[in-house]
C-alpha cells in the first residue's frame, strides 16, 4: 500500500521539477511512511510514497522495464503476481525485483492496454510509456484504491488524494456544489465527480490514457448478471462446495505479504468467515482486531469474543466512546476529503491506529459480502415493497417490513401509519431501476433543504435525482430485481462511501492496508451468476454464503441476522449540552455565512435541537454530520489555501 503522485507535461521536452513532486508526495507520507521515490524525464514526473509489504528489500518504486522505456508507480497489491510472473518469465521478460509492482511493467509490455484485465488486485496505477509518450492511469475493478486527477494549463496532475494535487500549486481548492448535493443524496459523490471543483476521480474498472494533451477513458470491467429467469441446472450442494473453494482461494491470495497480516473481526458473519478461512486453511498465526463501544446500541463485543474463542485468535480491542469520535472527527475529514453523512468511519480510523500500534500493516476485512450476496435490509426492503406493490391496498403485506431493521432502537418500520406512508411511496413504480434505493435517497436528501438559497441555485440545474441516469449506470432491465438493486448499490454506496470514508481513507490515515476477499472479482462474477433465491431465501439474507461457512463458525454466528456496523452520530459532538469548541466555531452563524453553503438560521435551529438532546431522527442526524463535515472540509482545504497565484516554473525544458 502506498501513495502515488505525478505530472504529465503538455510540452514534449518539459521535465517536471523535483520540488513539484516532493511537495505533492509529501502530502501523502501517511500512505507511505517507509520512503519516497521519484522519476523525472521529458514529459513525465512520477513520485511514490512506500508502505513496504511485498519485497521489502528491492521493491522500491518507481519500477522500470529492462531498457527504461516504461516506468510505473502504483498503490495497492497485485495478488496474482506470482502466477503472472511465471507466465511473463516464460515469455522472455527479465525481472530485477521480487515485487508485484514489476509484474505491471512487463504485463503492459506483453498485453498492451489490456494488461489490466490480467490483474487480480486492488490498485491505482500510473504508467509512463516513453516510446509512445503516453501516460496510462488504471483503477481496480471495484474502486478500492483512489486515483484522482486534474487538468491544468501545463498538463495533467494525478495523485492518490486531493491534498497532493493542491500541494502542486497548480490547482486550487473549491468545493463543488453538485458534489455536495450528491453526498447529501447518495451518501457520496459519483465518480468522476469529487467534492472539489476541477478534481476528478477515475471511476472503478476504468483505464485512462493521456497522450498529446488528450485524455481518453474507457471501462474495462463492470458488474454483470444473467437475464431474469435463467435456469440454474447445478445442485445447490455442488455450488456451495464450489463457493467455499473459491472463497478460500480468495483469502489465500490476499494473505500474500512479507509482513504479518491480521484481520478485522466485527462479530458478524462476513468478518467471521474471513477469519475462519485464515485459521482453517493457512498456518498463519492470527491476530484479530475489533471495535467496542460504550453505548450498548452499537456494541458487539459478545459476538466478537465468541468467534475469537472459537477460532483461537489473539484478539485486540479498541474501545470507543462518543467523546473519542468527536475529538477525532476533524482529522478524519482531512483524510476522507469529502463531506460525510455518518460518523462510522471515525472509529475505524481509531481502530487502524490501534492496529498500527501493534506493529501490523495489513488487515483482511469482511467488507463487500453484503453487496455480493444480498446482505442488506435494503435488499429485503425492496423485495417486500415489490411484493406489497402487487396488492397495494393489502394491510398485511406491509407488516413484513417489521422483520427488518431489528437492530435499530427506533426502527422506522414499527411506526404504524408513518412507516406505511414512507415505505408505501411509488409502489406503482416497481420497474424503476432505482426503486429500492429511493427511500434512502429521499431521507438523506432532506439536507438539501438547509442549503443557502444562492448556493442551492447553483445545484438546481444539475440536481442529482434529476440527472440520475447520467450519474448512476442504469442496470439492465432484463436482470432480476435483486440484481438491479445490487448493481445500483455497487455503483453508489460501496465505492464512494464504504470503501472510501470507511475503508481506504481512514485506514491509510494510520498507514494500514485493508484487504477485501469478498471483493475479488472472481467471487463477484461467481455470485452474480447465482439465482437470486440463493442469495435471499424468503427474508434470510446471504443464504448460500451461510451454507458455505456454517460448519466453520459457532451456530449463533452462522445464523445471526445482519447487523450493519454503526457508530454514535450527532451526540458525539456535545458535552453537557454544549457543542465542542470546534463544532461551535464551525457552525456559528458567522462561519456558516462566510462559507456560504448553508442557511445560518436553519443550521442554528438544528444545532439547538441537538444541543438540547431532543430526539432526532435519521434525517436530522445525517444533516448535522453532513453540515459539520462540509464546514470542516471548507476550513481545512478552501479557507487555508494561500492567495498566491499558481506557479509557472515547475517544469523545465530539455
Amino acid at each position: 500500500m502506498c501513495g502515488i503522485a505525478g505530472f504529465a507535461a503538455l510540452a514534449s521536452g518539459a521535465v517536471p521539477e523535483r520540488r513539484l513532486l516532493e511537495r505533492m508526495i509529501g502530502e501523502l507520507r501517511h500512505r507511505g511512511p517507509d520512503g519516497f521515490g521519484f522519476h523525472q524525464s521529458p514529459g513525465i514526473g512520477l513520485a511514490h510514497a512506500r508502505l513496504s509489504i511485498i519485497d521489502l528489500s528491492t521493491g522500491d518504486q518507481p519500477i522500470r522495464n529492462e531498457d527504461g522505456s516504461v516506468w510505473v508507480v502504483f498503490n495497492g497489491e497485485i495478488f496474482n503476481y506470482l502466477e503472472l510472473r511465471q507466465r511473463l518469465v516464460a515469455a522472455g521478460h527479465r525481472f530485477y525485483t521480487q515485487s508485484d509492482t514489476e509484474v505491471i511493467v512487463h504485463a503492459y509490455e506483453e498485453f498492451g492496454l489490456s494488461f489490466v484485465e490480467e490483474l487480480n488486485g486492488q490498485f491505482a496505477i500510473a504508467l509512463w510509456d516513453a516510446r509512445l509518450r503516453r501516460l496510462v492511469l488504471a483503477r481496480d475493478r471495484i474502486g478500492i484504491r483512489p486515483l484522482l486527477y486534474a487538468r491544468c494549463r501545463d498538463g495533467l496532475l494525478f495523485a492518490s488524494e486531493a491534498k497532493s494535487l493542491f500541494a502542486s500549486g497548480l490547482v486550487r481548492a473549491e468545493l463543488d456544489p453538485v458534489g455536495i448535493a450528491e453526498v447529501a443524496t447518495f451518501w457520496s459523490c459519483i465518480a468522476p465527480r469529487t467534492a472539489f471543483a476541477g478534481i476528478e476521480a477515475l471511476p472503478p474498472g476504468h483505464l485512462a490514457t493521456w497522450q498529446g494533451g488528450r485524455l481518453e477513458i474507457r471501462r474495462y470491467w463492470d458488474w454483470d448478471f444473467p437475464p431474469s429467469g435463467t435456469v440454474e441446472t447445478r445442485h445447490l450442494d455442488d455450488v456451495v462446495a464450489e463457493l467455499r473453494e473459491l472463497f478460500v482461494d480468495c483469502v489465500r491470495l490476499q494473505l500474500r505479504a512479507d509482513v504479518p497480516v491480521g484481520a478485522y473481526l466485527s462479530g458478524g458473519l462476513d468478518s467471521s468467515a474471513v477469519t475462519a478461512a485464515i485459521r482453517r486453511f493457512s498456518d498463519t498465526p492470527l491476530k484479530t482486531f475489533s471495535l467496542t463501544f460504550a453505548d450498548t446500541e452499537f456494541d458487539e463485543r459478545e459476538f466478537q469474543d465468541e468467534v475469537s474463542r472459537h477460532l483461537g485468535t489473539d484478539h485486540v480491542r479498541r474501545s470507543v466512546q462518543s467523546r473519542d469520535i468527536g475529538a477525532a472527527f476533524p482529522r478524519a475529514i482531512r483524510h476522507i476529503e469529502a463531506p460525510i453523512v455518518r460518523t462510522a468511519g471515525v472509529p475505524l480510523m481509531l481502530l487502524a491506529d490501534r492496529v498500527r500500534e501493534t506493529g501490523f500493516k495489513v488487515v483482511l476485512t469482511g467488507e463487500g459480502a453484503d453487496e455480493v450476496f444480498g446482505g442488506y435490509d435494503l435488499f429485503k426492503e425492496g423485495k417486500i415493497r415489490r411484493f406489497w406493490g402487487r396488492q397495494p391496498k393489502s394491510v398485511w403485506r406491509p407488516l413484513l417490513l417489521r422483520r427488518l431493521y431489528g437492530y435499530l432502537a427506533n426502527s422506522p418500520t414499527r411506526r404504524g401509519g408513518m412507516a406505511s406512508a414512507f415505505f408505501g411511496q411509488a409502489l406503482d413504480q416497481t420497474d424503476d431501476p432505482y426503486f429500492a434505493h429511493r427511500p434512502r435517497w429521499a431521507t438523506t436528501g432532506r439536507t438539501l433543504r438547509l442549503l443557502a438559497p444562492e448556493f442551492r441555485e447553483r445545484i438546481d440545474a444539475a440536481h442529482p435525482l434529476t440527472q440520475l441516469a447520467e450519474l448512476v449506470p442504469r442496470p439492465d432491465a432484463t436482470w432480476a430485481p435483486l440484481c438491479r438493486d445490487q448493481y445500483v448499490e455497487a455503483h453508489t454506496l460501496l465505492t464512494g462511501y464504504l470503501l472510501a470514508a470507511q475503508g481506504d481513507r481512514v485506514a491509510m490515515a494510520a498507514s494500514i492496508e485493508g484487504r477485501y476477499p469478498f471483493l475479488d472479482h472472481r467471487l463477484i462474477e461467481f455470485a452474480n451468476r447465482l439465482p437470486p433465491r440463493w442469495k435471499i431465501r424468503g427474508l434470510e439474507e446471504k443464504f448460500i454464503l451461510r451454507r458455505a461457512v456454517a460448519d466453520w463458525l459457532p451456530q449463533g454466528i452462522a445464523r445471526r441476522t445482519k447487523q450493519p456496523y454503526r457508530a454514535p452520530d450527532s451526540g458525539a459532538f456535545f458535552r453537557d449540552g454544549q457543542p465542542l469548541d470546534y463544532v461551535a466555531e464551525a457552525l456559528c452563524p458567522a462561519s456558516i455565512r462566510d462559507a456560504g453553503y448553508f442557511e445560518p438560521a436553519v443550521v442554528a435551529t438544528l444545532l439547538d435541537k441537538c444541543r438540547r438532546g431532543a430526539a432526532i431522527g435519521f434525517a436530522d442526524n445525517m444533516a448535522f454530520v453532513t453540515i459539520l463535515s462540509t464546514q470542516l472540509l471548507h476550513r481545512e482545504f478552501v479557507a487555508r489555501q494561500g492567495a498566491v497565484a499558481p506557479e509557472t516554473t515547475l517544469v523545465h525544458q530539455v
